[in-house]
């Protein structure tokens, strides 16, 4: 800072700085793509975008997201389950996460550890859909814990936390108000049959400011697990 911004209070650096922004302005024909970051990169499986958007109704017609997807903008469809178990929990669901709740800073943690690893069954009314396909593509080249079908409600986020393993992001149904942030490094991703990997071992949060539903299959890399 010169000695005549110290005299004016920084008020000529504040303009000036002011004047700067005003003339140079945004780019807004490239934020409905995908921009890869720290801790979001798309593979180069990739997977026929109508044929995930039928086995979703193929399925859907079979049982409902858990949850009111309105009321909640929540929901989840579990993919996989553990062998022996036809029931599922909340917890089962969702599973531990840490989060910083307040103008302390602090980390918590919330809900209990899953075992993502004992997920490995395919549940029955996945069978015979595209969505088997994807299954075995995935579990082909990666170790895969839990898969679910996610959707989040219109103008909802969910909460900024991280969780103890990075999964990999299938969009199914998107629109470009849909957006993922990992740590600072915010992006869409496309409906457009690419497979994305999201370190959410970082701090990160999916929002909807779109006018519709977002739907993702969502798997987990157990591989990748930390527990603090």
């Amino acid at each position: 800072m010169t000695k005549a911004d110290m005299n004016d209070n920084g008020i000529s650096r504040d303009k000036a700085l002011m004047a700067d922004w005003l003339a140079s302005r945004p780019d807004t024909s490239k934020v409905a793509q995908f921009t890869a970051g720290p801790g979001i990169h798309k593979l180069t499986l990739q997977f026929d975008s109508e044929a995930l958007k039928e086995a979703l109704q193929q399925v859907l017609a079979q049982q409902a997201f858990m949850g009111d997807m309105q009321d909640e903008g929540f929901a989840a469809l579990p993919m996989t389950r553990r062998p022996g178990h036809d029931g599922v929990s909340a917890n089962d669901l969702s599973g531990r996460y840490w989060l910083r709740p307040d103008d302390s800073y602090d980390e918590v943690p919330r809900e209990d550890f899953v075992d993502e690893a004992a997920f490995n069954e395919l549940s029955p009314e996945f069978l015979g859909t595209y969505f088997e396909h994807v299954f075995d593509e995935l579990t082909a080249r990666f170790s895969i814990g839990r898969v679910r079908i996610l959707s989040k409600g219109l103008y909802n986020c969910n909460s900024w936390h991280r969780d103890p393993e990075p999964r990999l992001h299938i969009p199914i149904i998107t629109n470009p108000g849909s957006l993922f942030i990992v740590n600072h490094h915010v992006t869409h991703l496309p409906a457009d049959g690419s497979v994305y990997f999201t370190d959410t071992r970082g701090y990160h949060t999916a929002l909807n400011g779109g006018e519709k539903h977002r739907v993702h299959l969502v798997a987990a890399l157990p591989d990748g697990f930390v527990s603090d």
